[in-house]
């Protein structure tokens, strides 16, 4: 249902997958990812950047929301 239907969507979707020591933290909460540096490393890695500017802000919104869910309950 959410699968990338284009090259770009899929260079996005791999970058995502790369981001996991970039995100911003607090105490017991994500605020998301250090966009500066997902944007550099999207352009290192030859995502063009107006993909990611558009895809990335989506996907972060959910990662977000389902990290925060997940660390709220007990088992976390």
């Amino acid at each position: 249902m959410n699968r990338p239907e284009t090259p770009e969507g899929w260079q996005v979707w791999d970058l995502v997958g790369r981001l996991g020591s970039q995100l911003r933290v607090l105490p017991g909460t994500v605020i998301g990812w250090d966009m500066s540096a997902a944007l550099a490393l999207g352009s290192a890695l030859g995502v063009p950047t107006a993909a990611a500017a558009e895809l990335l802000p989506v996907i972060e919104a959910v990662m977000v929301a389902k990290l925060n869910e997940q660390m709220e309950r007990p088992n976390g």
